[in-house]
């Protein structure tokens, strides 16, 4: 791994834009399913996956049959994971409220869940069951009555069973065997089969993302998210094989990925980068974890902890683990990350699949402004407002000259109107 400067390091990618080429293609695709609905969806199928569908619902006898193929293990790793998702986000759970002043007038606001979401869930080699459980529980746990979920075939027509697994262990009963920007469109325009949605959530690859950004509008997206990123901040009382293997976790995700340590300690970056090539070699994924090392990994050493955090806030990583002494101490210091991880046993897979957060996050920088998947993603906000008589006699001639000064006399008029009808 590199080491760089502190002062003029970034972790920023362009990779959500994708090159015009790619977004010509989504919009021909868009374009197309808008047009031909079922059977623009099928031909991008054939084209794209090498399969030929004809029918692209997936029965609940396959879902429950999926259950069989995966371990018994595996299995209960799922049911106590959704538990615990399930028990942090109802913690998150707002109701809607009412408030009566004096003069009579009554304001409030009401809190209602969307009615239809898409998850999209990637297949093939990226297939998560994870995906499933982050996505789907939170629009569960917020009322959300119908989920509907796709999921693109692997070349062989078959999905992976861990997803349907998954969606089985949730209820989730409406599953279609489509992938990519085909399935995105299917979702936000519809076709003969499938009803279009009012939000879409979910990962997926180049063209899924752009999909999603052009869409944005017709329906609602969770985020455009990037390649996965984890910045560690450790001192010379941190592991360096759990560094090293927490850099690792995220560099094995994709070539760019990115995976940053940042310390005060020289001797400790230099032990690091050691146990970053022991490791490495001897990973599955090794290429491609080798490729987000060599491109995006990098180790920043820093003149104090404090320096270390101005670094951290900067990049506002996706993923940010604080080992250090003490971490609970410098708690406050750390303004922009998606999830943050404390300790030596907070290891970023717990987040990822067990622990209960979400791990759906903002990625490239957007944790400056965005946060993680949560309930508020799948409900909606209606302003309630009940003016009484007294109010409007004593605010009227305010909220006409309010209207006046913005030039909109009609505005203006609709107030004054009701005025002189008291008068």
């Amino acid at each position: 791994m590199r080491i760089v400067e502190a002062h003029n390091f970034s972790t920023r990618r362009d990779v959500e834009t994708g090159t015009e080429q790619q977004r010509r293609a989504v919009l021909d695709i868009l374009e197309s399913v808008k047009k031909d609905g079922d059977q623009a969806v099928l031909a991008y199928t054939e084209k794209f996956d090498g399969v030929a569908l004809s029918d692209m619902r997936v029965s609940q006898e396959a879902c429950k049959a999926a259950c069989d193929k995966v371990e018994p293990d595996v299995l209960q790793a799922i049911r106590e994971a959704a538990a615990n998702i399930r028990d942090y986000h109802s913690r998150q759970m707002r109701q809607s409220w009412l408030t009566t002043k004096e003069s009579g007038t009554m304001l409030g606001q009401i809190i209602r869940p969307l009615q239809r979401v898409g998850l999209y869930v990637p297949g093939g080699t990226a297939a998560y069951p994870s995906s499933v459980l982050m996505n789907a529980i939170p629009a569960q746990v917020a009322g959300v009555e119908e989920i509907v979920m796709v999921t693109p075939p692997g070349k062989d027509g078959q999905l992976n069973p861990g997803v349907l697994a998954a969606a089985h262990e949730l209820g989730v009963k409406e599953i279609y065997s489509i992938g990519g920007a085909q399935a995105i469109a299917a979702l936000a325009y519809g076709t003969e089969t499938i009803k279009p949605v009012d939000k879409i959530v979910g990962p997926g690859n180049i063209y899924v993302a752009l999909a999603k950004r052009e869409v944005f509008g017709m329906v609602d997206i969770d985020m455009v998210a990037g390649p996965s990123e984890i910045v560690v901040l450790a001192d010379d009382s941190a592991n360096p094989a759990f560094v090293a293997a927490d850099l690792l976790s995220q560099a094995e995700h994709d070539p760019m990925a990115s995976a940053v340590l940042v310390t005060p300690s020289r001797p400790f970056a230099e032990a690091v980068r050691q146990q970053v090539e022991v490791q490495v070699s001897t990973l599955p994924r090794r290429e491609i974890a080798e490729a987000s090392i060599r491109d995006y990994g990098a180790i920043c050493v820093v003149d104090s902890l404090d320096k270390g955090f101005e670094v951290v806030n900067r990049l506002a990583p996706e993923h940010f683990e604080l080992m250090v002494r003490e971490p609970m101490d410098h708690l406050g210091k750390i303004k922009n990350a998606g999830a943050i991880f404390i300790g030596p046993y907070s290891s970023e897979p717990v987040g990822d699949y067990f622990a209960g957060p979400n791990h759906v996050l903002p990625t490239n920088g957007t944790a400056r402004f965005s946060s993680p998947l949560n309930i508020d993603d799948f409900l909606k906000k209606s302003s309630l407002i009940a003016y009484s008589r007294a109010d409007f006699l004593a605010n009227g001639s305010k909220i006409t000259a309010f209207a006046r000064q913005e030039g909109l006399e009609a505005h203006a008029r609709a107030i004054q109107i009701r005025l002189d009808n008291e008068q």
